[in-house]
């Protein structure tokens, strides 16, 4: 499993611009993956934040329950091996026009989010994958801004 995830994150993509849910295996990967980074950057990941991941990659991709799981088991098998974020965010330059990336920082921030504390780390990470796919801090810092608000408006809705 180990080969088949390194040989699809170090493959070399054609971009598929002009398409909003990408088929290919690599980039939803890819994106899992991120999003599993930055559950697990402050230490503790716990059931919210699989669960928002699962919504994430749900609706984005236009997934299955099923594929979803398969999907995020993958993510976390390829974020326990590799700490390198490189080639994970190549994958998504590559592939993801400036809308999308702006959208996947987005879904990041709200990873990051979901245990209602914000760690220096998953800032970082989240700040260090913007540079790599080239979303300006302005943008990053809006995404910020709609990921808390979705966040508050949840839990206005919980109660």
């Amino acid at each position: 499993m180990i080969k088949r995830l390194k040989a699809l994150l170090t493959a070399d993509l054609s971009p598929s611009h002009g398409t909003s849910k990408h088929p290919d295996e690599a980039i939803r990967l890819a994106t899992a993956t991120l999003l599993i980074e930055a559950a697990m950057m402050d230490g503790e990941t716990d059931e919210a934040e699989i669960t928002i991941i699962q919504d994430l990659l749900a609706d984005y991709f236009q997934l299955s329950d099923e594929e979803v799981a398969e999907l995020v088991a993958d993510g976390e098998a390829a974020a326990q091996d590799s700490a390198e974020l490189y080639g994970l965010t190549r994958t998504l330059k590559d592939n993801f026009d400036h809308e999308e990336r702006v959208q996947m920082i987005e879904m990041l921030w709200e990873v990051a989010y979901t245990d209602g504390r914000l760690h220096h780390l998953e800032t970082n990470l989240i700040r260090r994958i913007a540079g790599l796919i080239y979303v300006p801090d302005r943008e990053s810092g809006e995404a910020r801004k709609r990921a808390q608000a979705k966040r508050e408006n949840k839990q206005i809705d919980a109660l």
